[in-house]
């Protein structure tokens, strides 16, 4: 094989996975969107991320700047020097990661140090397997962090919430898939796909549920009960409500594939992958001779261009009433506040996720953050020759990462507002109740959208834990939000998640 063609063929593989949405998930995308009842937050967030995945397009820049940990899967030739192959990746990852494609996103599991250029131990998963046939089946999945952790397992026999016992039979297996996206919620940036694995051990139960993703999203199961079952989840997990980031609406999922293996007697295991709405998953079939990449994956039919999305987004917002907010805030302004209002903040905001919060607990702050804005975000940066930054992605993370620590740094630090996803827990509500505080639910995966409404990178502190955490002070415009959790005591991600809990619970007789 020739070795830099390959190299070459896995670049231009990695940078259509991260910027180029597949095919098939457009068209899902695209019939949610149509099913949704308009002037709703809901059908306002999938406006969004429609528009951002045409953005997306035009830069050439990752849909979501959570690029995840790349995992390969990889069908060889029988003969084929897989260590060679292997090298030829880790250049190739390392090359897209410096051109700001995939945020690096390698971190030691004792240090907490970013490697800065996604290779590590264990980092990226590159899984062989040889075949008879006489191309290379090369297959990528940049699955992020928020929906990585919905992930879930199970073991049966066991008892749900809401649904009751589950059985070691498919009327138990219906129930923990059913399960399985109501405890998504909004968190994995919904709406969504799952991959589900019966049977197996617990490690090659998750590889099964994961193998399911790299199917289709027209793909029908040829197993007769599996085929029953994705159509009964399609059908009824959609009236669970929970809808686009959890907002509420008419759709949850986007697809769910089902795969089953053997186990042993002891262990029943039903293991759930959950993917959010930008499933960047692609393939290709490359010479083995040449190195260069003769066919695509998951390209079939018409390409979906989402023409006319920006403006669809936007008036929708104008046909909303919108607070429009500057830092720094006052209380007053914040109380003013309730949930369902649509924000949009001009001025300063600064990223923090896990390390900023952990730090902040025991540090003072570097910059004053008395009524300012704190961002969950791990941007994408790229820096040029002078040494300036630049935001090439930056979407919201989820948030409920940061549930032990919000309260008690927005009480010290006099901050006014918390913008994410998937919306926080109790603690956080009280606080934002004595405090004056408002979280604010952005649209997650709308990388290149909010990527847009960032004008100028005013500085950087913390960089020495790495970029995705460190703390970026970033001049916004017009950056849009949704009020979810108010001064007063409420929460939108309660109320769906009680009344999804209660709709879950119809389906709690036995159907299988």
């Amino acid at each position: 094989m020739n070795v830099e063609k390959f190299q070459e063929s896995v670049y231009k593989l990695i940078v259509e996975t991260s910027t180029n949405l597949p095919k098939d998930v457009r068209r899902a995308v695209k019939l949610a969107k149509e099913k949704e009842s308009a002037g709703t937050r809901s059908a306002m967030g999938l406006a969004t991320i429609t528009h951002n995945i045409k953005m997306a397009d035009e830069h050439v820049s990752p849909i979501c700047q959570d690029t995840g940990l790349p995992t390969f899967k990889i069908k060889t030739p029988v003969g084929m020097n897989q260590l060679v192959m292997k090298d030829a990746i880790y250049r190739a990852i390392a090359s897209a990661t410096k051109d700001a494609k995939l945020r690096p996103n390698s971190v030691d599991s004792l240090t907490g140090e970013n490697s800065g250029d996604n290779l590590g131990s264990g980092t990226p998963v590159i899984k062989f397997e040889q075949w008879e046939k006489d191309y290379v089946d090369i297959r990528l999945i940049l699955k992020g962090g928020g929906c990585e952790n919905k992930n879930i397992q199970y073991s049966l026999p066991c008892k749900l919430e809401g649904l009751g016992r589950a059985g070691r039979n498919l009327d138990g297996i219906r129930k923990c898939i059913m399960h399985a996206v109501y405890q998504a919620q909004g968190q994995g940036c919904s709406a969504g796909f799952i991959g589900v694995g019966i049977g197996g051990d617990r490690s090659s139960g998750y590889d099964l549920a994961k193998e399911q993703l790299f199917r289709s999203v027209d793909d029908v199961s040829p197993h007769e009960d599996l085929r029953k079952l994705e159509e009964y989840v399609m059908e009824h997990a959609n009236k669970l409500g929970i809808g686009t980031m959890g907002f509420g609406g008419e759709t949850t999922l986007l697809g769910c594939k089902i795969g089953v293996m053997n186990r042993i007697p002891a262990s029943f295991f039903v293991s759930v992958a959950y993917n959010c709405w930008a499933f960047r998953r692609l393939g290709a079939a490359i010479n083995p001779v040449t190195g260069e990449i003769d066919e695509w994956f998951y390209q079939e039919g018409e390409k979906i261009d989402f023409l006319g999305e920006a403006e669809t987004a936007a008036a929708h917002e104008t046909e909303t009433k919108v607070v429009t907010l500057q830092a720094p805030i006052s209380e007053a302004q914040i109380r003013e506040l309730k949930v369902g209002d649509v924000v949009q903040i001009t001025g300063r905001m600064y990223t923090g996720r896990d390390a900023i919060h952990h730090y902040l607990m025991d540090h003072d702050a570097p910059v004053d953050l008395d009524g300012q804005v704190i961002y969950h975000c791990g941007p994408v940066m790229a820096k040029d020759e002078q040494g300036n930054w630049s935001v090439k992605a930056a979407g919201p993370t989820t948030s409920i990462r940061e549930e032990p620590y919000q309260g008690d740094i927005m009480k010290k630090f006099g901050i006014r507002a918390v913008i994410g996803k998937g919306g926080m827990g109790p603690k956080t509500l009280t606080a934002l109740k004595e405090h004056g505080g408002v979280y604010l639910n952005a649209i997650g995966g709308a990388a290149q959208y909010y990527a847009d409404c960032i004008k100028q990178v005013d500085g950087v502190d913390l960089l020495q834990f790495g970029i995705p955490e460190a703390m970026w002070h970033l001049r916004v415009e017009n950056f849009t939000a949704v009020v979810t959790m108010d001064a007063h005591g409420n929460s939108l991600h309660e109320d769906v998640d009680k009344t999804s809990l209660e709709k879950l619970a119809q389906f709690k007789e036995t159907v299988f």
